[in-house]
């Protein structure tokens, strides 16, 4: 079987971090042994010129996965309309979800053309059922929907002994983008503010880096934390994040608006308790087995929830929490993708 993915956003030399999600996708669905290609492109002109020089060499796909609905759509709807190639809507952006509220700022115009490309689609796989919600309540006429699961890369289902439970200091992780519009890094800081005027027996390392990076950088500097009590790592590698997750006690992921974060499933497949909001698909993905949840902008929820769990992370069961953990594995997302494939 051959299928084509049509995306904005994948990983390049320029950002090795973009488009993660889908580049995980398609080693998944390889790994079942379905003939994969790529264009990975932001402008129409380049996404026809990839395809002229792709379909030369490699002739049609059974499927199109179309990643974001995007300017890619047109080139999904012409192959079905000239060869009469199916394609499915994989989406992932949060610009439909009322906290983003981007779709909805769009021109008539433009969500018209969404709309079409969406109503032709033979499925739409949302990573979250908030998501499919979000879309529908922005007036798309949604066909078959389901939902489909991001990747969670093999080794962070491998476990170490590298957490240290017999230290007096328990290690809080953030691992993000450092958007501060989505993922409110600020509002961690204050919370782990109040909290540091109760307790010191905690140290909070946050990973990552982005736009707005610096000025939380300068905004921790300016709530003076205790020397030690933060710790900056930086962008890292998958494996190394890995790292991270086996010497942490807890993970905290403080976001105004989400559909399905990665991190918070790949703290799940390494068993460590949740600390998040209630916002898009997290509620989807954690429960009371699997952490807390609090309201999006409420710091002194966050800091009640990261006293609570510092006191109570040792009642949550991870191994539990690891077996949740796998339905974001390799096996189990790339046999669910080929299937759909098939059926379409």
């Amino acid at each position: 079987m051959k299928v084509l993915y049509l995306t904005p956003w994948y990983p390049s030399e320029r950002d090795a971090m973009a488009g993660l999600f889908v580049q995980k996708h398609v080693e998944a669905v390889r790994a079942q042994g379905v003939d994969v290609r790529v264009i990975h492109s932001q402008g129409w002109l380049d996404t026809w010129q990839q395809w002229r020089k792709l379909k030369r060499k490699w002739g049609l796909p059974d499927v199109v996965q179309l990643n974001v609905v995007q300017k890619q759509g047109l080139l999904a709807q012409w192959l079905k309309r000239r060869y009469g190639v199916p394609y499915i809507i994989v989406e992932h952006w949060s610009g439909y979800l009322p906290e983003n509220g981007e779709y909805m700022q769009m021109s008539a115009l433009k969500r018209r053309i969404y709309s079409k490309v969406v109503s032709q689609a033979s499925m739409l796989l949302c990573v979250s059922n908030r998501l499919a919600k979000a879309m529908k309540e922005c007036g798309l006429p949604l066909p078959d929907t389901r939902k489909i699961r991001n990747v969670v890369d093999e080794f962070f289902y491998q476990q170490s002994a590298i957490r240290n439970q017999k230290s007096a200091i328990r290690t809080l992780l953030h691992v993000s983008c450092f958007d501060e519009r989505a993922k409110n890094v600020k509002g961690l800081l204050r919370a782990a503010h109040m909290l540091a005027e109760k307790r010191q027996d905690w140290k909070l390392v946050l990973v990552g880096a982005g736009a707005d990076y610096r000025e939380v950088r300068n905004y921790a500097d300016e709530l003076k934390f205790a020397e030690g009590q933060l710790e900056w790592t930086g962008e890292l590698t998958p494996q190394e994040v890995a790292k991270e997750f086996d010497k942490a006690d807890i993970f905290i992921l403080p976001s105004n608006y989400e559909n399905a974060p990665v991190v918070i499933s790949e703290s799940l497949a390494k068993g460590v308790p949740v600390i998040s909001t209630r916002v898009g698909g997290i509620p989807e993905m954690v429960d009371e087995t699997s952490g807390i949840l609090v309201t999006p902008g409420n710091d002194e929820e966050l800091a009640e929830a990261m006293d609570m769990m510092l006191d109570q992370y040792k009642d949550y069961n991870r191994d539990c929490i690891r077996k949740a953990g796998l339905e974001f594995s390799y096996a189990a997302v790339g046999a669910e993708l080929k299937k759909i494939y098939e059926s379409v």
